[in-house]
């Protein structure tokens, strides 16, 4: 859910690596404590920026009751988790909605649970909106975020100092984000402790065991490289050899072992529980 930007997803790209990319999710859900839920009404959930909603719908799995939404402002991640829209199991309902992680500001009090996984990477200024989306929590409610803190990483360099290059600074120069793009977990717990909340704050390094050939570049064709490949969209010729080059670079950062490519994933996360005051 990049924010107002013109990059172009591909969900089934995307998808190619879920089982690895729902981890950080699923291990962000465990940290989440109760909502408060009273007086017997479902609780009201938001997944902003929830992608092709195949980990949108786990919420209800922890929250059968619930009314979730999931957020995102990519038409072709919508148009693949609107296939998942509908009542659930537990007697609640899942639903998708276009909006941006830029500026979307429900009214107070109107949310349970805001949760945002791998999507505030893409929104400058993000840390900004968190009183807002504060605001829109009930007493007790819980903010909680999941973002890559891998721009340093190989991977990403990488791909940064080929754009600038002589051959591809015109079209590509000043394009993919920089290790600014995130905050460090203490300074998420800082930011979110100032708004009165109880926050958990962390970050782990997950190491990525991908099969197949050129798995990284594979990997980072649904993300990070999107950009790079919304640029070039017009020119088959320029993105295949961008993509060349690329690739030969990756190979030697991510050597094959016969056990399979290992990809270290740096993700920060935090868990902000609203107080009664805040």
């Amino acid at each position: 859910m990049p924010a107002a930007d013109a990059t172009t997803w591909d969900p089934r790209q995307y998808l190619r690596h879920s089982d690895h990319r729902a981890r950080p999710f699923v291990d962000l859900l465990a940290r989440v404590p109760e909502l408060p839920a009273a007086d017997g009404r479902p609780p009201r959930i938001a997944d902003l920026g929830c992608g092709p909603g195949n980990v949108t719908r786990l919420l209800a799995d922890r929250w059968p009751t619930a009314h979730i939404t999931g957020f995102d402002n990519s038409p072709e991640m919508l148009a693949r988790a609107d296939r998942l829209a509908g009542p659930t199991d537990g007697g609640g309902r899942l639903d998708f909605a276009q909006a941006d992680a830029a500026d979307w500001a429900p009214a107070p009090g109107t949310y349970d649970l805001i949760l945002s996984n791998a999507t505030l990477q893409w929104v400058p200024g993000h840390p900004g909106s968190f009183p807002a989306w504060i605001s829109a929590l009930v007493p007790g409610g819980t903010f909680a975020l999941q973002v890559p803190g891998n721009f340093d990483a190989p991977s990403h360099v990488l791909m940064r100092e080929l754009s600038e290059t002589d051959r591809w600074r015109d079209r590509l120069g000043g394009l993919l984000r920089h290790a600014d793009a995130v905050l460090a977990p203490g300074a998420y717990l800082e930011r979110l402790a100032d708004l009165g909340c109880e926050v958990d704050a962390w970050e782990t390094t997950y190491q990525h065991l991908l099969a197949g050939e050129d798995p990284v570049l594979d990997w980072v064709k649904g993300t990070g490289l999107r950009p790079v490949l919304t640029a070039l969209a017009d020119d088959a010729a320029a993105t295949e050899a961008f993509l060349t080059e690329y690739r030969e670079l990756l190979r030697k950062a991510y050597p094959a072992t016969e056990h399979g490519t290992v990809f270290p994933f740096r993700r920060v996360f935090a868990v902000a529980r609203k107080g009664a005051g805040a």
